[in-house]
């Protein structure tokens, strides 16, 4: 069993976003995705889907954007 960063997709309504990914990056994505369907037994999902929770993963795990955040600006601190 492979241990990967992210579990099961969250069904949360979304902001509507726009952007380009290289063509490398949208492949990995792809991969992740059959990876993830694999390990958790779900079918896979769109390989965008997979950005809003990679990138929670990273903030939540970013210790030096955590200690900024909480001696910046009251705005950027969690309520």
């Amino acid at each position: 069993m492979v241990k990967l960063k992210l579990g099961p997709l969250a069904d949360e309504k979304p902001v509507k976003v726009t952007l380009e990914l290289p063509a490398s990056l949208h492949r990995d994505l792809a991969v992740y995705a059959e990876i993830l369907a694999r390990e958790t037994g779900h079918p896979a999902a769109d390989p965008v889907r997979l950005i809003v929770p990679m990138l929670q993963r990273f903030i939540a795990t970013d210790r030096g954007f955590a200690k900024a955040r909480r001696s910046g600006p009251t705005q950027w601190r969690d309520e």
